[in-house]
C-alpha cells in the first residue's frame, strides 16, 4: 500500500512517508521498504507491471467461464441429491420384496409391475381416478370461462377474481374439514336441501355411488382459482390491439374468444392439461381427511401409501410410484405431440 501526502512536504520533498513499506501491486514490498525493496537484478518494476497486466486478463477470463458454473453447482447438486438420487433409490426398491425395515433381501424382478396390473385391488383406484380426470376439466371449463369473462371491462371484476382465487390460498386440510361438516348427514347441505323439500338426502360422503362425485366437486372448487389465474394472466398479454381492430371488424366476443383469446393461450391451456392429469392421479388431501379411503374412494396415491406402511410392502409400493410417473411422462409426451410448441401469429 502506498501512503503518500497530498500537498507539499514540510520539509520540501514530496514522497512516501518514512517508515511506511511500499508494496508493489502484487503486494511485494516495494523500493524502500527494507530488503525486499531493493530492485532484483532484471526485474524492473516496468516488466513487473507488464507480466501482472498478463496475468490479470487471463485469470479473469478463467473466472468469467467458472463462475456460471459455480452458481449452478448448488442447484445441481441439491437437485440431484433430494431429487435424482430418491428415483434411483425408489427404481431399485421397486425391484425387490423389501418391507421397509432392515436391508433388502430379495430381488423379484418384475413381479411388483405384473402385480401392479393385474391386482384388482390395485387396478380399482385407477377408476377412482377418472372421477378427478372429468372434475379437472370441468374445472378447466369454469375457470377458461370467467377468466375470458372477467379480462373484459366488467364490474367489480377485481373483487370477483379476488374470490374465485380465494379457495385456492386456503389450506387443503381446512377445506376437507369444511366440506366434511357440509357433506355429513343432517349436516349445512341437507338443510340447505331441506329448505327445498327434499327431506330424504344421500349419504354423500357414505355411498360409494356418491362418495367420489362428492371428493371430486370438492377439488374443482378448490383448484378452479388456479386454473383461473393462469388463463387470466395469459389472456391479458394478448395485445389490446387485436381487440380494437376485431371490434372494427364487427366481431363479437365469441368470435374474439375463437379467433384471437383462444388461439393466444394455447399453451397454458396444453400446460393446463398436463397439470390436470397429473393432479387426477395424484389426489390425496381432500380424500384422505375427508374418507380415508373408506368407501371406495381410495385414490392412487392413497393405496400407494397404505400398501408402503399398512401392508409393509414398499418394494410394490415403489412400483406403484414408478407407473405412476410414466403414466405422467406418457400424457405428457401425448399432450407435446398433440399441441406442440408453435408461434401463433395473431395478426
Amino acid at each position: 500500500m502506498s501512503v503518500s501526502t497530498t500537498g507539499p512536504d514540510p520539509v520540501g520533498i514530496s514522497g512516501p512517508l518514512h517508515g511506511v513499506a511500499v508494496l508493489d501491486e502484487g503486494g511485494r514490498r516495494g523500493a524502500d521498504g527494507g530488503p525486499g525493496g531493493r530492485r532484483g537484478p532484471g526485474r524492473s518494476p516496468r516488466r513487473a507491471g507488464r507480466q501482472g497486466r498478463r496475468d490479470g486478463p487471463a485469470g479473469r477470463r478463467v473466472l468469467s467461464r467458472l463462475t456460471p458454473y459455480l452458481f449452478v453447482a448448488a442447484a445441481v447438486g441439491l437437485l440431484l441429491l433430494l431429487t435424482y438420487l430418491p428415483a434411483a433409490n425408489m427404481l431399485w426398491y421397486s425391484i425387490t420384496d423389501w418391507n421397509g425395515l432392515g436391508p433388502v433381501e430379495n430381488v423379484v424382478g418384475l413381479d411388483n409391475y405384473v402385480e401392479v396390473f393385474t391386482n384388482p385391488r390395485i387396478l380399482s383406484v385407477f377408476g377412482v381416478s377418472l372421477y378427478y380426470f372429468v372434475g379437472a376439466f370441468i374445472q378447466m371449463a369454469l375457470a377458461l370461462y370467467f377468466a375470458t369473462l372477467l379480462s373484459f371491462s366488467t364490474r367489480f371484476s377485481n373483487f370477483f377474481r379476488g374470490v374465485i382465487f380465494f379457495p385456492y390460498l386456503i389450506n387443503g386440510v381446512a377445506i376437507g374439514f369444511v366440506f366434511l361438516y357440509l357433506f355429513q348427514p343432517g349436516g349445512t347441505l341437507d338443510t340447505v336441501l331441506g329448505w327445498f323439500g327434499m327431506t330424504d338426502p344421500p349419504q354423500w360422503l357414505g355411498d360409494a355411488d356418491i362418495a367420489n362425485y362428492s371428493l371430486a366437486g370438492t377439488s374443482v372448487w378448490r383448484y378452479t382459482g388456479l386454473n383461473f389465474v393462469l388463463f387470466l394472466g395469459a389472456i391479458q398479454s394478448i395485445p389490446n390491439d387485436l381487440y380494437e381492430a376485431a371490434e372494427l371488424d364487427g366481431a363479437n366476443r365469441w368470435q374474439q374468444f375463437t379467433n384471437i383469446i383462444f388461439p393466444g393461450i394455447r399453451r397454458i391451456i396444453g400446460l393446463s392439461f398436463i397439470l390436470a392429469v397429473s393432479g387426477s392421479l395424484s389426489v390425496f388431501e381432500i380424500p384422505f381427511i375427508m374418507t380415508g379411503g373408506a368407501n371406495g374412494t381410495a385414490t392412487f396415491v392413497i393405496q400407494t401409501l397404505q400398501t408402503a406402511f399398512s401392508y409393509r410392502q414398499v418394494g410394490l409400493a415403489s412400483a406403484m410410484a414408478v407407473v405412476l410417473l410414466g403414466i405422467v411422462l406418457v400424457v405428457t409426451w401425448i399432450q407435446r405431440k398433440l399441441f406442440p410448441d408453435e408461434k401463433v401469429d395473431l395478426t
